[in-house]
């Protein structure tokens, strides 16, 4: 079988939690995309890196049912994994960078695929989500735990070619809350896992969180 690392991405202060990633480090040992997205289905994570180029950081993402010009977790994952400065995606150039404990990336909110942003009146009532029916595909609900401080409490429900479970850590819907509301946050999301996020000029937005490899 084809060798793959798999990480956890936006992990919380104590390593836990954070998405899965699994990562082909020489993607010429799988060079076809039929094969490649088959080996993604098989394998399951929310998204599948190959890597085409290591040196230059060039990449090829897939989820389980197809292939994409771009993922958050998967870029903060792979660019710490790497250790390079910048990525190549098809959706275009990625800044990284590391800082202490956590990874960054620079992303544009437009790479992002669509999510209902729902604000609701405390963290209480995001984390009360589901207890009687499920939430609605696509909705990433976020409340104010200290404003002042940026700090926001989320949960994500993707439905869909997705799954129909709760996603744990979601860089893209936190890259299109960010850009909503043009200032930096700390989101504390699902059972434990934490993402950083901060504005940039022209666009773009960095965000970043802890990777952990799991094997």
């Amino acid at each position: 079988m084809t060798a793959y690392d798999v990480l956890r991405v936006f992990c919380g202060p104590y390593g836990g939690y954070g998405k899965e990633l699994g990562v082909v480090r020489d993607g010429s040992r799988m060079p076809e995309r039929d094969e490649r997205q088959a080996f993604a289905a098989k394998l399951g994570f929310g998204t599948t890196v190959f890597v085409d180029d290591p040196e230059r950081g060039v990449l090829d993402l897939y989820t389980p049912v197809r292939r994409v010009p771009f993922a958050v977790h998967a870029c903060v994952g792979t660019a710490w994994l790497l250790d390079v400065p910048e990525l190549v995606t098809p959706a275009g150039a990625v800044g990284a960078r590391l800082d202490g404990e956590f990874n960054w990336i620079e992303a544009r909110a437009e790479w992002a695929p669509p999510r209902t942003l729902r604000r609701y009146t405390g963290a209480a009532g995001v984390d009360a989500l589901g207890a009687q029916e499920p939430p609605e595909a696509g909705l990433y609900a976020w409340a104010w735990e200290d404003e002042a401080a940026g700090r926001v409490r989320a949960r994500a429900f993707p439905g869909g070619e997705e799954g129909t479970g709760e996603d744990e850590a979601t860089g893209a819907a936190a890259l299109l809350l960010t850009d909503r509301l043009g200032r930096a946050l700390n989101i504390a999301q699902g059972a434990g896992s934490q993402l950083l996020t901060a504005p940039q000029p022209h666009g773009w937005t960095e965000i970043g969180g802890r990777v952990h490899l799991e094997r």
